[in-house]
């Protein structure tokens, strides 16, 4: 029987797509294609919502959302609330905050393959290695893609710092935590995709980003290094894009702006879910070519072995 919440859309979302996020949108363009350009912008309408929650279920606060084609390969995302924000993962919490897992499935087609958005807001690599990730790893199968970003809440002793195998009081290292991942993902018969985590706002007077490249970007990439594991500079990938388009329209993309310098609105969890794709695209032999929709033809592969174009602007508040 068919499920009858495949189709499913974001009920936020019925209203018109702003003008203004059109506008925003096309200052961070990627190189278009006429086929693609052709498109009309991604809204969130255009997002199954079981591609981000499932059905409800009795005594379930939360139930995971599950692949709508089970004859297909799936892409299982998890991470924190940079993939997936809120509760119901559908723009109606904190101020229309949204992670990029749900733009991204825009990009695929949904008939050669399921995208499904396992991540949840506030988890560390840690705590959803303990808890969440035992209830997806009997779900994966031969053939299927689990892409993870972690970092952003594993400050703290969420998680021990660095890559090393130490142990403290049961605690492992952020770097382990993402081997687990890989090791138990390949298992499956799966191909595991980690990406760096996404940098907060934070600008220097030049216009540049302010990066930090020696913490949990610089673990991710180098247990990716590792373990022999894709990956998606994804730190770096976004810093690059806010950097070539300036302070003022990255501002935009934040909510609530300009005080938030971490989530974004719709429009910046297009962007990174665009970076995430460029990412993919760059990969040895792209596995998931195959997968994608008319939409993806818009996004170029990406290429950091260039140097970084100069930033667009210097930050505001700063003399020239």
């Amino acid at each position: 029987m068919q499920n009858p919440r495949r189709n499913e859309s974001f009920r936020l979302q019925e209203q018109p797509f702003p003008v203004k996020s059109v506008l925003l949108l096309a200052a961070f363009s990627f190189a278009v294609p006429l086929a693609a350009a052709a498109l009309p912008p991604l809204t969130p309408a255009d997002i199954p919502r079981s591609t981000q929650i499932g059905a409800p279920t009795p005594g379930v606060r939360i139930p995971p959302p599950l692949p709508a084609d089970a004859k297909l390969p799936t892409i299982w995302l998890i991470g924190d609330s940079i993939v997936r924000n809120g509760v119901n993962g559908n723009g109606d919490e904190k101020e229309g905050q949204w992670g990029w897992g749900a733009p991204l499935v825009g990009y695929f087609d949904a008939k050669k393959v399921n995208v499904v958005n396992r991540a949840m807001g506030g988890t560390s690599s840690h705590s959803f290695y303990d808890g969440l990730w035992k209830g997806l790893v009997p779900l994966i199968q031969k053939g299927d893609f689990v892409i993870l970003q972690f970092g952003a809440n594993d400050s703290n002793r969420a998680s021990l710092p660095g890559t090393s195998d130490e142990v403290q009081n049961n605690l492992h290292s952020f770097g382990w935590y993402l081997k687990q991942f890989v090791a138990e993902t390949r298992a499956k018969g799966a191909t595991p995709v980690i990406c760096s985590l996404t940098p907060r706002k934070n600008w220097l007077p030049d216009g540049h980003f302010r990066r930090d490249n020696t913490t949990h970007a610089a673990w991710a990439a180098a247990i990716a290094k590792e373990t022999d594991a894709p990956f998606v500079d994804l730190y770096e990938l976004i810093a690059r894009k806010y950097e070539a388009v300036g302070q003022a329209k990255v501002d935009l993309l934040y909510v609530p702006s300009p005080t938030e310098h971490l989530h974004t609105g719709w429009d910046g969890a297009i962007v990174n879910a665009e970076c995430v794709l460029s990412g993919l695209k760059a990969l040895k032999g792209d596995p998931f070519a195959p997968y994608y929709s008319a939409r993806a033809e818009a996004v170029a592969p990406a290429d950091l072995s260039k140097p970084a174009p100069p930033p667009a602007a210097k930050a505001e508040g700063t003399k020239s």
